[in-house]
Protein backbone atom coordinates (compact mmCIF):
# COMPACT_ATOMS: atom_id res chain seq x y z
CA UNK A 1 0.00 0.00 0.00
CA UNK A 2 2.82 2.40 0.90
CA UNK A 3 4.45 1.71 -2.46
CA UNK A 4 1.23 2.65 -4.30
CA UNK A 5 0.91 5.88 -2.31
CA UNK A 6 4.52 6.75 -3.09
CA UNK A 7 4.01 6.16 -6.82
CA UNK A 8 0.93 8.40 -6.82
CA UNK A 9 2.80 11.15 -4.97
CA UNK A 10 5.69 10.89 -7.43
CA UNK A 11 3.29 11.17 -10.35
CA UNK A 12 1.74 14.39 -9.06
CA UNK A 13 5.17 15.76 -8.18
CA UNK A 14 6.28 15.21 -11.78
CA UNK A 15 3.20 17.05 -12.98
CA UNK A 16 4.00 20.03 -10.76
CA UNK A 17 7.57 20.13 -12.00
CA UNK A 18 6.66 20.11 -15.68
CA UNK A 19 7.24 23.41 -17.47
CA UNK A 20 4.25 25.73 -17.77
CA UNK A 21 2.62 25.69 -21.22
CA UNK A 22 3.54 28.59 -23.44
CA UNK A 23 0.24 30.46 -23.75
CA UNK A 24 1.41 32.39 -26.79
CA UNK A 25 2.47 29.21 -28.56
CA UNK A 26 -0.90 27.65 -27.80
CA UNK A 27 -2.70 30.67 -29.25
CA UNK A 28 -0.48 30.54 -32.33
CA UNK A 29 -1.16 26.85 -32.90
CA UNK A 30 -4.88 27.40 -32.40
CA UNK A 31 -4.83 30.18 -34.97
CA UNK A 32 -2.86 28.10 -37.51
CA UNK A 33 -5.10 25.03 -37.21
CA UNK A 34 -8.50 26.50 -36.29
CA UNK A 35 -8.74 30.20 -35.65
CA UNK A 36 -8.07 31.51 -39.15
CA UNK A 37 -10.84 29.27 -40.48
CA UNK A 38 -13.37 30.14 -37.79
CA UNK A 39 -15.39 32.47 -40.00
CA UNK A 40 -15.77 29.69 -42.56
CA UNK A 41 -16.91 27.28 -39.87
CA UNK A 42 -19.38 29.87 -38.64
CA UNK A 43 -20.83 30.35 -42.14
CA UNK A 44 -21.09 26.57 -42.60
CA UNK A 45 -22.86 26.32 -39.25
CA UNK A 46 -25.45 28.90 -40.36
CA UNK A 47 -25.97 26.96 -43.60
CA UNK A 48 -26.44 23.76 -41.60
CA UNK A 49 -29.08 25.40 -39.42
CA UNK A 50 -30.93 26.59 -42.51
CA UNK A 51 -30.78 23.15 -44.16
CA UNK A 52 -31.83 21.19 -41.09
CA UNK A 53 -34.43 23.59 -39.74
CA UNK A 54 -37.41 22.14 -41.72
CA UNK A 55 -36.42 18.58 -40.76
CA UNK A 56 -35.83 19.32 -37.08
CA UNK A 57 -39.00 21.43 -36.92
CA UNK A 58 -41.08 18.41 -37.96
CA UNK A 59 -39.12 15.90 -35.88
CA UNK A 60 -40.93 13.93 -33.20
CA UNK A 61 -39.80 11.36 -30.64
CA UNK A 62 -42.66 8.86 -30.74
CA UNK A 63 -42.09 6.96 -34.01
CA UNK A 64 -39.27 5.23 -35.88
CA UNK A 65 -40.32 7.19 -38.98
CA UNK A 66 -38.44 10.22 -37.69
CA UNK A 67 -35.25 8.27 -36.96
CA UNK A 68 -35.22 7.18 -40.58
CA UNK A 69 -36.03 10.74 -41.68
CA UNK A 70 -32.89 12.12 -40.01
CA UNK A 71 -30.75 9.40 -41.58
CA UNK A 72 -32.36 9.91 -45.00
CA UNK A 73 -31.77 13.65 -45.00
CA UNK A 74 -28.13 13.22 -43.97
CA UNK A 75 -27.59 10.75 -46.79
CA UNK A 76 -29.21 13.19 -49.25
CA UNK A 77 -26.95 16.04 -48.16
CA UNK A 78 -23.80 13.94 -48.38
CA UNK A 79 -24.78 12.32 -51.68
CA UNK A 80 -25.35 15.75 -53.23
CA UNK A 81 -22.03 17.00 -51.86
CA UNK A 82 -20.04 14.04 -53.16
CA UNK A 83 -21.77 14.18 -56.54
CA UNK A 84 -20.88 17.86 -56.88
CA UNK A 85 -17.23 17.36 -55.89
CA UNK A 86 -16.63 14.00 -57.63
CA UNK A 87 -13.13 14.18 -56.21
CA UNK A 88 -12.06 10.55 -55.88
CA UNK A 89 -12.22 7.23 -57.68
CA UNK A 90 -15.59 5.49 -57.32
CA UNK A 91 -17.15 8.65 -55.89
CA UNK A 92 -20.24 8.31 -58.10
CA UNK A 93 -20.46 4.62 -57.16
CA UNK A 94 -20.74 5.70 -53.52
CA UNK A 95 -23.38 8.27 -54.49
CA UNK A 96 -25.43 5.56 -56.22
CA UNK A 97 -25.30 3.40 -53.08
CA UNK A 98 -26.41 6.35 -50.96
CA UNK A 99 -29.32 7.00 -53.32
CA UNK A 100 -30.29 3.33 -53.06
CA UNK A 101 -30.29 3.65 -49.26
CA UNK A 102 -32.45 6.78 -49.55
CA UNK A 103 -34.92 4.89 -51.74
CA UNK A 104 -35.04 1.99 -49.28
CA UNK A 105 -35.64 4.35 -46.37
CA UNK A 106 -38.58 5.86 -48.26
CA UNK A 107 -40.06 2.40 -48.74
CA UNK A 108 -39.51 1.52 -45.08
CA UNK A 109 -41.06 4.76 -43.86
CA UNK A 110 -44.10 4.43 -46.11
CA UNK A 111 -44.39 0.66 -45.56
CA UNK A 112 -44.45 0.27 -49.32
CA UNK A 113 -43.98 -3.49 -49.34
CA UNK A 114 -46.07 -4.36 -46.28
CA UNK A 115 -49.08 -2.54 -47.79
CA UNK A 116 -48.54 -3.70 -51.36
CA UNK A 117 -50.70 -6.81 -51.08
CA UNK A 118 -53.72 -4.61 -50.35
CA UNK A 119 -53.68 -3.51 -53.99
CA UNK A 120 -54.49 -7.07 -55.08
CA UNK A 121 -57.53 -7.74 -52.94
CA UNK A 122 -60.48 -5.96 -51.38
CA UNK A 123 -61.46 -6.67 -47.82
CA UNK A 124 -64.78 -5.97 -46.14
CA UNK A 125 -64.50 -5.31 -42.41
CA UNK A 126 -67.12 -4.93 -39.69
CA UNK A 127 -67.45 -5.02 -35.93
CA UNK A 128 -69.88 -6.73 -33.59
CA UNK A 129 -70.25 -6.44 -29.80
CA UNK A 130 -67.87 -8.74 -27.98
CA UNK A 131 -69.92 -11.39 -26.20
CA UNK A 132 -67.73 -11.59 -23.11
CA UNK A 133 -67.54 -7.83 -22.67
CA UNK A 134 -70.12 -5.54 -24.31
CA UNK A 135 -67.82 -2.55 -23.86
CA UNK A 136 -65.58 -3.97 -26.59
CA UNK A 137 -66.15 -4.75 -30.25
CA UNK A 138 -64.98 -7.81 -32.13
CA UNK A 139 -63.29 -7.33 -35.49
CA UNK A 140 -64.41 -9.33 -38.55
CA UNK A 141 -63.22 -9.33 -42.14
CA UNK A 142 -63.71 -11.18 -45.39
CA UNK A 143 -62.19 -11.07 -48.86
CA UNK A 144 -64.63 -9.70 -51.44
CA UNK A 145 -62.22 -9.42 -54.36
CA UNK A 146 -59.20 -11.65 -54.90
CA UNK A 147 -56.44 -10.87 -57.41
CA UNK A 148 -53.68 -12.33 -55.26
CA UNK A 149 -52.50 -14.70 -57.98
CA UNK A 150 -51.06 -11.69 -59.81
CA UNK A 151 -49.27 -10.70 -56.63
CA UNK A 152 -47.84 -14.20 -56.22
CA UNK A 153 -46.45 -14.10 -59.76
CA UNK A 154 -44.58 -10.94 -58.89
CA UNK A 155 -42.64 -12.65 -56.09
CA UNK A 156 -42.39 -16.34 -57.02
CA UNK A 157 -39.42 -17.14 -54.78
CA UNK A 158 -40.98 -15.59 -51.67
CA UNK A 159 -44.29 -17.24 -52.58
CA UNK A 160 -42.64 -20.66 -52.48
CA UNK A 161 -41.01 -19.85 -49.14
CA UNK A 162 -44.37 -18.91 -47.65
CA UNK A 163 -45.93 -22.15 -48.94
CA UNK A 164 -43.09 -23.97 -47.18
CA UNK A 165 -44.00 -22.37 -43.85
CA UNK A 166 -42.18 -19.03 -43.78
CA UNK A 167 -44.17 -16.09 -42.46
CA UNK A 168 -45.94 -15.06 -39.27
CA UNK A 169 -49.48 -16.09 -40.31
CA UNK A 170 -50.59 -19.70 -40.64
CA UNK A 171 -51.93 -20.46 -44.13
CA UNK A 172 -53.84 -23.59 -43.12
CA UNK A 173 -57.17 -22.00 -43.95
CA UNK A 174 -60.02 -23.91 -45.55
CA UNK A 175 -61.35 -20.78 -47.24
CA UNK A 176 -59.28 -20.31 -50.44
CA UNK A 177 -59.73 -16.51 -50.47
CA UNK A 178 -58.65 -16.19 -46.83
CA UNK A 179 -55.73 -18.51 -47.43
CA UNK A 180 -54.56 -16.37 -50.37
CA UNK A 181 -54.89 -13.24 -48.27
CA UNK A 182 -52.70 -14.71 -45.54
CA UNK A 183 -50.14 -15.87 -48.09
CA UNK A 184 -50.09 -12.38 -49.61
CA UNK A 185 -49.77 -10.76 -46.18
CA UNK A 186 -46.82 -13.01 -45.34
CA UNK A 187 -45.13 -12.12 -48.62
CA UNK A 188 -45.68 -8.42 -47.94
CA UNK A 189 -44.23 -8.59 -44.43
CA UNK A 190 -41.23 -10.62 -45.62
CA UNK A 191 -40.56 -8.13 -48.42
CA UNK A 192 -40.72 -5.22 -45.99
CA UNK A 193 -38.16 -6.90 -43.76
CA UNK A 194 -35.97 -7.63 -46.78
CA UNK A 195 -35.92 -3.92 -47.60
CA UNK A 196 -34.91 -3.10 -44.04
CA UNK A 197 -32.22 -5.80 -43.97
CA UNK A 198 -30.81 -4.61 -47.29
CA UNK A 199 -30.64 -1.02 -46.05
CA UNK A 200 -28.59 -1.91 -42.99
CA UNK A 201 -26.45 -4.34 -44.94
CA UNK A 202 -25.54 -1.56 -47.39
CA UNK A 203 -24.78 0.83 -44.57
CA UNK A 204 -22.70 -1.75 -42.73
CA UNK A 205 -20.73 -2.58 -45.87
CA UNK A 206 -20.16 0.86 -47.36
CA UNK A 207 -20.62 3.66 -44.84
CA UNK A 208 -16.98 3.71 -43.68
CA UNK A 209 -15.93 4.57 -47.25
CA UNK A 210 -18.30 7.53 -47.54
CA UNK A 211 -15.97 10.41 -46.93
CA UNK A 212 -14.16 13.01 -49.01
Amino acid sequence: MNKEITEIEDFFEELKNQPKPDIFKRIYLWWIHEGQFYHLQFIQGIKNLWLWLPIIWKDRNYDRYFIFEILKQKLKFQANYLKEKDSYVNCLYDVSRMNLCISLIDKIQNETYSLESMDYGKIRTWFTPYEKNPDYNEYHSEVVEDNYEEFFKKYPIIYKKVLNGEGIFSINDTNPAEKNRKIATNIAIINQKRAQDLLFKLLNTHILNWWN
